[in-house]
């Protein structure tokens, strides 16, 4: 989801460094209002008044004398982090501007243009490679031969593998590495419709095939979600087997379609002996889906999925049961690109054991956060609210580790296999 993707980076990339001449005094002041407004945004919007045990004043006051004297962007940048390391909370961080705009091509206003859109391949990081694992239907790439299992090698003519080695290397064992990285590469495909894009792949007969892709507008319908740049929403929701349901979407958010749509087919699954929640590939959206998702699986009151901590609030994630629920076994798919309320879905209904999950370990970046852009151009991402799972667990840099590893694989793909479903379906057959 193109919004959230310099959100999640952040943090991650805070670390990388850009060397810059020494600054001028417009400069300097401009990185002392920097500190300032991520000082006062922690001081007035952190979910915890106390700040984590910390004297948030005596940082203040110990720090800002270090940004006055800092002689470049980068020394500056170095307190501001020190600042933020001192909550050790996850979701607070400065990224470099310059890092920023190399992962995430945007307009100049932080915006997606309407005009935008893709050659319809989503990929995935296996093992180091890029791997192409779905093709939309009737898109350019599927009118051009690709197919899922092909690696993309170059977009444009730049070789994805260094520029992938140089982010892994700065994020080092982040969780979120996969969601990044893929994110990343999804981008670089993105573009004005009236113009290609070149892409270099590795076919399924290990042959170098370069072609120039057409791009069209983004799969599934627009939405509006208050002020943020247009959504696109899609569901898919049938029949696996003919005694197996089977539902993925690739945001949380329309929750009319949703719940229409699982009604629907749980209509046609009353007889069903199981089914499954695909979340792979979806990095969250509207945390109140989860819990009117969950209650299609249980008719019990007082269950939660976990608890979210807010400055003002505290919102417990209460399951909303179904006087007639599916009482058959549940199997949830999940990959290093579900994120935020697929984590929380996927850890509440595992704590409650509701629901068993397939897959790959989730991304870990299940806070609400927000990301700002600073007076002297860095990016600041700050996190506004605090989530436990109902076992007790923080799902915030830890994520879900799924009941039963299923990896995917360069063959797998290429044979039109899906291990991490076939993965589910064996289960719930044997239940």
């Amino acid at each position: 989801m193109r919004f959230s993707f310099g959100v999640i980076l952040a943090v991650a990339l805070s670390g990388l460094s850009f060397a810059q001449p020494t600054l001028t005094p417009a400069q300097r002041q401009l990185n002392i209002y920097s500190f300032e407004l991520v000082w006062k945004t922690v001081h007035d919007k952190h979910w915890d008044p106390k700040f984590n045990g910390i004297d948030w004043q005596a940082v203040h006051d110990e720090l800002r004398p270090k940004v006055e004297k800092a002689a470049s962007t980068d020394e500056a940048r170095d307190v501001m982090s020190d600042m933020l390391g001192r909550l050790k909370q996850t979701h607070f961080g400065i990224v470099p501007g310059e890092a920023y705009k190399e992962l995430d091509q945007k307009d100049d206003d932080g915006k997606s243009s309407p005009s935008e859109g893709d050659p319809g391949i989503d990929v995935r990081l296996v093992d180091g490679h890029t791997l192409v694992t779905f093709v939309t239907p009737d898109s350019p790439a599927e009118v051009k031969g690709v197919k899922p299992g092909w690696e993309i090698l170059s977009i444009e003519g730049k070789e994805l593998a260094p520029g992938m080695a140089k982010v892994h290397a700065a994020l080092g064992s982040v969780l979120m590495a996969e969601l990044i990285e893929t994110r990343s590469v999804v981008e670089r495909m993105r573009g004005p419709i009236d113009k290609t894009v070149e892409v270099e792949f590795l076919d399924g007969k290990d042959r170098k095939v370069k072609l120039k892709l057409g791009r069209t507008g983004p799969r599934g319908t627009e939405t509006i979600v208050g002020s943020l740049p247009p959504l696109y929403f899609w569901m898919d929701a049938h029949k696996v087997q003919s005694d197996i349901g089977y539902v993925h979407f690739n945001v949380f958010f329309e929750p009319d379609a949703v719940a229409g749509s699982v009604q629907k087919l749980m209509s046609e699954c009353r007889d069903c002996k199981g089914f499954v929640i695909d979340l792979r590939g979806n990095p969250g959206g509207l945390g109140a889906m989860a819990m009117g998702l969950a209650g299609w699986f249980t008719s019990q009151n007082g269950l939660r999925l976990g608890t979210m901590n807010m400055r003002s609030m505290t919102i417990k994630f209460v399951v909303f049961p179904r006087p007639e629920p599916f009482r058959g076994p549940l199997a949830i798919l999940v990959d290093g690109c579900s994120a935020s309320t697929s984590e929380i879905f996927a850890g509440g209904m595992q704590d409650l054991k509701l629901g068993r999950v397939f897959g790959t370990h989730t991304a870990g970046a299940a806070l609400p956060s927000l990301f700002t852009k600073l007076p002297n151009g860095d990016g600041f991402q700050y996190a506004v609210a605090n989530y436990i799972s109902e076992g007790g667990k923080p799902l915030e840099g830890v994520g879900v580790t799924p009941d039963q590893e299923v990896k995917l694989t360069r063959h797998q793909l290429l044979e039109g296999q899906d291990p991490v479903l076939d993965a589910a379906v064996s289960w719930i057959h044997g239940q």
